[in-house]
């Protein structure tokens, strides 16, 4: 390598030091390691490390071919020292920063979400309920007092006709009155007996079950 080659080598594993630093303190900010299962710690973390070790790699190869030197570690020890005593603070500030503002964006786009599209659906779906309810009762009361025109000018027109079978009646000899009111009687006794029947029936099925 040439010197030219060792410098840029040199500045970029500082500079991977520093940002591996970064990296570090993000991933434990996300992570939370007090309130998850060891496991899941373990695999994030071999996650991390392979991730921020291929990174280091791609960033070697782009310099200088992907050629180690001892040099190359102290560099990105001393990158990653510069950054705890430099850069830690302020950067854990910005990234404080940083995940308010993008709670803040989110919170904010939820609720012109909610504003702009979620109510008015609400609101055209509570007016056309509003409508088809206010229709069908329209409705309802319609055909119920159609119901009762139908009833009144039927009892109108039927009106002659059971005063006329009234009249025929009392006309009737008693014997024959007589002898169709038995025959009623005995009709509605066995109507009665059938329907108890069918109610015991039933009592003693659900008795059984």
């Amino acid at each position: 390598m040439t010197l030219t080659t060792q410098f840029y080598t040199l500045l970029a594993m500082i500079g991977m030091g520093s940002c591996f630093g970064a990296a570090l303190d993000t991933y434990n900010r996300f992570l939370k390691r007090t309130k998850r299962n060891s496991l899941i710690v373990f695999v994030n973390d071999l996650l991390f490390w392979i991730v921020q070790a291929l990174i280091i790699f791609y960033v070697l190869f782009l310099v200088n071919e992907g050629e180690l030197r001892f040099y190359l570690f102290l560099a990105l020890l001393c990158g990653f020292s510069a950054y705890q005593a430099l850069l830690k603070s302020i950067y854990l500030k910005w990234l404080e920063a940083g995940i308010r503002s993008i709670i803040w964006t989110a919170m904010m786009i939820s609720r012109m979400l909610k504003i702009m599209i979620f109510q008015p659906i609400k609101w055209l779906v509570s007016i056309v309920i509003f409508v088809v309810l206010s229709v069908a009762k329209g409705l309802f009361t319609l055909v119920r007092l159609g119901i009762k025109v139908v009833l009144s000018i039927m009892s109108f027109i039927c009106k002659p006709f059971f005063w006329f079978i009234n009249r025929f009646w009392e006309i009737l000899p008693k014997s024959v009155t007589n002898r169709v009111e038995k025959i009623y009687n005995k009709c509605a006794g066995y109507s009665i007996r059938i329907k108890e029947y069918i109610i015991n029936w039933k009592t003693n099925r659900s008795n059984k079950t």
